[in-house]
């Protein structure tokens, strides 16, 4: 047990990781507490479905539009600072939110102007925070710490609004936004006590980033293509959920935010189930990615078709868990494929997907509960999900081996250290026979030792897919 669980959590044995940890759980929480608030606020407002889908779609419209230009903004200026800038400026218009909707004057285009205010936050602030996690735990922790960080991501756009609901219930929507204010402190104050001297941050060399370059890049990977693919149909049709929880809420069951944060919280608890799963398979695969999108797609078409309030509250823990568990599991594949320098770019092509593209989503699936059923809704992104994995799978993706343990080197290799990306070939887990590279993941970039000496060698192309 102690073995498992020091394998799960293995990343938090880095300082600068804890702060992080700790702190994002909280502002991350904060912030998805604030998205349920400001839909249940306009649903309010405007008794409309169609109205509180709009309201995901201003606030991640900025997302959709400038998240790629997000990405180069991480890739090239320093990330902590990053960080911190975009935390200070989150939590001003939290703030201003707060107090609109405290005086009393609160009207709907308020709420969607702040919220893509918002939006333009997140649209660096998203891929700062995925990009940032090697330069705290360095190479080797660096699969743990994604699946940890994505756990934590994922987790709170589920946990945040289930406590949204209950604390509107025990106050008022107002309060929702004061406290998601104070929860962007934490990470100010723990970006600003990190060790920096235990920080790896990345030489900035060379021309600017650009974006274009990011997409070819991240689309040459081929052994993420489906992972791509995957994350933009769940982050479109799936990812709504505080849509339609509030939705199932009001309309099927006949209640109030209070039922809304009790279904949240049900669904919470899959969450932590989900979250410790991911963070203890540190080594994703493209193979894992289709088998969770599959489950998750099929478990979204069940949890629509059950008959009663009560089946469908058991449903939720399950779809809770593997919801958790294929955005942690994507995320984590995406990162580890990718370049340092590149990894802002391709983690704001994740961003884009699961955030910006419910600005189609959001009210998408608020339009089909409001003319049909939230039932309808939930039913037609699962089978969207699960189609499009099998269509996958029927492509051929994910049926690569995982690659792990010794790599050989041809024996010239060592003469230019250029030649040792073009002459690697896997030789299972027996002895390593100089050079060689050790890998424990996809094989994509290394430390490798060449005549006892540790150097650093970029595989642009690795030979053997996943």
């Amino acid at each position: 047990m102690r073995t498992a669980l020091r394998r799960t959590f293995s990343a938090l044995d880095s300082y600068n990781y804890r702060l992080l940890f700790v702190s994002e759980l909280i502002s991350h929480t904060g912030g998805w507490m604030q998205n349920m608030a400001e839909a249940w606020l306009v649903l309010t407002l405007t008794h409309s479905g169609a109205a509180v889908g709009a309201t995901f779609a201003f606030r991640f419209a900025p997302v959709l539009l400038f998240g790629l230009w997000g990405g180069a903004i991480a890739d090239r200026y320093d990330r902590r600072t990053v960080l911190l800038v975009t935390q200070a400026a989150a939590a001003v218009l939290a703030v201003a939110l707060w107090l609109v909707v405290l005086l009393g004057v609160a009207q709907v285009w308020m709420v969607f102007a702040l919220a893509f205010a918002v939006g333009l936050v997140t649209v660096v602030d998203q891929p700062a925070h995925h990009a940032f996690v090697e330069e705290m735990v360095g190479r080797d922790k660096l699969a743990n710490a994604v699946a940890l960080n994505s756990a934590v991501l994922n987790s709170a756009r589920i946990s945040g609004p289930a406590i949204a609901g209950l604390l509107i219930a025990a106050t008022s929507v107002a309060w929702v936004f004061f406290v998601n204010a104070v929860s962007y402190v934490a990470v100010v104050i723990a970006l600003a006590a990190m060790r920096r001297a235990e920080l790896r941050p990345l030489r900035h060399e060379g021309a600017r980033p650009r974006v274009r370059e990011g997409i070819a890049y991240a689309w040459s990977i081929t052994e993420i293509r489906a992972t791509i693919v995957l994350v933009g149909v769940v982050g479109t049709l799936v990812y709504n959920f505080p849509t339609f929880l509030t939705l199932m809420a009001s309309e099927t069951f006949h209640g109030g935010a209070g039922l809304a944060g009790l279904l949240m919280a049900v669904l919470g608890v899959g969450t932590v189930l989900g979250a410790l799963a991911a963070a203890h398979r540190a080594r994703q695969s493209s193979r894992t990615v289709l088998l969770a999108a599959a489950v998750l797609g099929a478990s979204m078409l069940g949890i629509g078709a059950l008959p009663s309030k009560a089946l469908f509250f058991v449903a939720l823990v399950p779809v809770g868990a593997i919801a958790v568990f294929f955005g942690a599991t994507a995320s984590a594949h995406m990162q580890m494929w990718s370049r340092p320098d590149y990894r802002g770019r391709v983690m704001a092509i994740y961003s884009l997907l699961t955030l910006g593209m419910t600005v189609v989503g959001g009210p998408l699936v608020g339009w089909i509960s409001q003319h049909w059923s939230p039932r309808i809704s939930m039913g037609f992104a699962g089978a969207a999900t699960f189609v499009t994995a099998a269509a996958l799978r029927l492509a051929g993706s994910g049926r690569g081996a995982e690659v792990g343990g010794v790599v050989e080197l041809a024996p010239t290799a060592d003469a230019a250290l250029g030649d040792l990306t073009h002459t690697h070939a896997p030789v299972g887990d027996g002895p390593p026979v100089g050079p060689y590279l050790e890998v424990d993941g996809p094989l994509r970039e290394y430390d490798v030792t060449v005549h006892g000496e540790l150097v650093e060698v970029e595989a642009h192309r690795p030979h053997v897919g996943e």
